[in-house]
């Protein structure tokens, strides 16, 4: 999917000292299985994609590195979060951004793929001898929604120009799903990727069965994973996609990562997921780590599990599937505008944290948009509300037909939280 999110410096960084020199990053072969070399010793990606999560948080929760989308137009920007990240011990694999077909870019266009390229060229130029970069991810999810098989010759050509700039990194591309015809166009037109970045959410347990139909045999890295995507997921009787709650979205992804990405050591070097911080897409939790208010979920508990085997000391709140008129998500839930309703949340502390409610109802969301593409959060709806402390609200059915979301944050006040909601829809009486 793709992100148009810069990664934001809110700190000042003191530059590194002009001696600082670019890391060795090789993708060599070892017993049969590929292996991530820096500076000699094996690298695997324990990583996510960065947003507003905050570098030293993931640092402290086990992170190795990160990734983004593109590389900005402020190169002292750029720079100061390559010079935070090296002080924090961790490695960016800098996304550089390339044309979308499905956003007008045209590869019949020679002038502009000329262009492009060389543009690509001076970015990669600039930050090429800094030792905080792992490597580069040309474009991401250039498969997605596209006709114009020039691409992949842009992507080869691309790829060229960056090992002619900089011989120390590797280069890959990202692909949203894989499928043999896709993987012959790579082999074909860009021979000169050194790996490819694997996009699977849901459906991320195929990626054995996909590995060997499309006869992938080189490395890749799982570039986007994380809980299952709106796209995947039940939906009610007017279409509206149904959002797993917090709970369950960090089990799914403790079996994912312990199933299908730890477990793939001959190909699999590793992987960044989906995303260390928030974003709006569908809803404003959907896919983000955090609560857009700051607060780590219990997804990033379990990804620190993961990467180091141990618990934090303090874990978010679980919380179990929210109810309305008591029914759930899944059932289609109709209200009568104007009418009083209550809706129910179960949730605790593992540490035994006094917990804090915060319910809110929004539009739902009218977006259309794929591949990450930027959505505006749904307007809030002002509503009478009474909640009595403990996971239980009285409250009063929008006046006007349509179709909403009620969502429900609970907050251990240690700068964790647990998330829930579900959608209905209002009808006149």
């Amino acid at each position: 999917m793709l992100q148009r999110l810069f990664v934001l410096i809110l700190v000042v960084a003191v530059p590194l000292t002009a001696a600082a020199a670019p890391s060795q990053v090789r993708i060599v072969q070892r017993d049969g299985a590929y292996v991530m070399l820096v500076d000699g010793q094996p690298f695997r990606v324990n990583g996510a994609g960065m947003s507003s999560g905050g570098q030293e948080a993931l640092a402290a929760r086990g992170g190795n590195s990160f990734r983004t989308w593109s590389t900005g137009t402020d190169h002292a920007e750029v720079r100061a979060m390559l010079d935070r990240a090296q002080r924090n011990g961790l490695k960016v694999a800098m996304g550089i951004e390339v044309g979308n077909e499905r956003h007008g870019f045209d590869y019949n266009d020679r002038e502009a793929v000329k262009k492009q390229r060389e543009r690509i060229r001076r970015e990669v130029a600039l930050y090429k001898d800094h030792p905080a970069v792992l490597m580069w991810v040309v474009g991401n999810e250039l498969n997605l929604h596209y006709s114009n098989p020039k691409v992949w010759d842009a992507v080869g050509g691309i790829t060229d120009t960056i090992h002619q700039e900089d011989p120390n990194h590797s280069v890959m591309t990202t692909l949203a799903g894989f499928d043999r015809k896709l993987i012959d166009l790579l082999k074909t037109h860009a021979p000169s990727l050194d790996l490819i970045g694997i996009q699977l959410y849901g459906d991320i347990g195929a990626l054995p069965e996909k590995l060997e139909s499309s006869g992938w045999t080189g490395p890749y890295v799982v570039t986007e994973w994380g809980p299952t995507g709106h796209w995947e997921s039940p939906l009610t009787a007017w279409k509206a996609p149904i959002e797993d709650d917090a709970s369950r979205k960090a089990i799914l992804l403790q079996q994912r990562y312990e199933q299908v990405i730890a477990a793939d050591r001959k190909q699999g070097l590793g992987s960044y997921v989906f995303l260390w911080g928030n974003k709006q897409e569908r809803t404003p939790t959907w896919y983000g780590l955090f609560l857009p208010s700051g607060e780590s979920t219990p997804a990033v508990d379990a990804m620190q599990y993961v990467w180091t085997g141990a618990w934090p000391t303090n874990r978010a709140p679980s919380i179990r599937p929210l109810t309305l008129d008591g029914r759930v998500a899944i059932d289609s839930i109709t209200l009568a505008a104007g009418k009083p309703y209550t809706a129910n949340v179960e949730s605790s502390d593992p540490e035994g944290d006094p917990l804090r409610y915060r319910w809110t109802v929004l539009h739902e969301s009218s977006a259309t948009s794929i591949g990450g593409d930027r959505e505006d959060v749904p307007p809030d709806v002002a509503l009478a509300m009474e909640e009595d402390g403990s996971g239980g609200l009285r409250f009063t059915a929008p006046s006007a037909a349509g179709m909403y979301r009620l969502f429900v944050e609970v907050h251990d006040g240690h700068g964790h939280a647990a998330y829930a909601n579900l959608p209905f829809r209002v009808e006149a009486r």
